[in-house]
């Protein structure tokens, strides 16, 4: 089972909470450095989402 598996399964039914928290995460680099990475940090923070399906809404099931 990969990294990515684990956090996966121990976020499950809080995909919400975990989003908001990239969120977070994201806004205080950004405060942190001035904005200046503010285009790479918003990148990282969708494709984090979209590893851990966070970014899906809940009438669009993952595809199969």
């Amino acid at each position: 089972m990969s990294m990515m598996d684990k956090l996966r399964h121990m976020l499950k039914g809080h995909e919400e909470q975990a989003g908001q928290g990239i969120d977070k995460a994201g806004d205080l680099v950004d405060e942190k450095t001035q904005g200046k990475y503010s285009s790479q940090v918003d990148t990282a923070q969708d494709k984090l989402k979209e590893q851990l399906g966070t970014d899906r809404p809940e009438d669009n099931p993952p595809p199969r």
